[in-house]
C-alpha cells in the first residue's frame, strides 16, 4: 500500500472556492468532464468519473477540510478502501491544497498521482484563470 501527499498553490482564490470545486456535483463534472455525483452531507455516499471513483464522506467542514474513503472499481475485491483528504489553508491571496491520499494499492499509485494532475489541479487552475476547462475523455 502506497500513501501519496501533494500540496498545490492555487493562485487569487479562497479555500471555499477550492472546497466547492470538488463538493459541487455539477462544479465537479464540468471541470473533470465526467459524471459526479457528490452531496455535502457526512456519511454519503459520493461516486465520480460515471461510478468508476465510488466512496463515501466521512468529514466534512466547508472550506477547511474533506475526508472520504475512495476506491476505483477496476481495484481487486481484496485491496481495502483507500482514504482521501483534502485539506484547504488561505496564503495572501491564494489557497494551499494539501492532499493525503492513502492505503492506495501498489499497483494503483503512479497512475492516481498523475490522475490527480490531469483531472483535477490542471483543469482547476485553467478553471480559475478563466480559461475553458471542461476536460475530452
Amino acid at each position: 500500500m502506497k500513501t501519496l501527499t501533494q500540496k498545490v498553490v492555487f493562485k487569487n482564490t479562497t479555500p471555499d472556492e477550492l472546497y466547492e470545486m470538488y463538493m459541487d456535483s455539477k462544479l465537479h463534472s464540468m471541470l473533470t468532464g465526467d459524471a459526479a455525483k457528490i452531496t455535502k452531507k457526512e456519511g454519503a455516499k459520493y461516486t465520480t468519473y460515471g461510478n468508476f471513483i465510488t466512496g463515501k464522506n466521512h468529514q466534512l467542514v466547508p472550506g477547511k477540510l474533506i475526508v472520504q474513503s475512495w476506491r476505483a472499481s477496476d481495484w481487486k475485491k481484496s485491496d481495502l478502501d483507500s482514504i482521501f483528504i483534502l485539506q484547504f489553508e488561505k496564503k495572501g491571496n491564494d489557497a494551499v491544497l494539501n492532499m493525503v491520499h492513502a492505503n492506495i494499492p501498489d499497483d494503483q499509485a503512479d497512475g492516481i498521482k498523475s490522475g490527480w494532475n490531469d483531472f483535477y489541479w490542471t483543469p482547476w487552475k485553467a478553471h480559475l484563470a478563466g480559461k475553458r476547462t471542461t476536460k475530452k475523455k
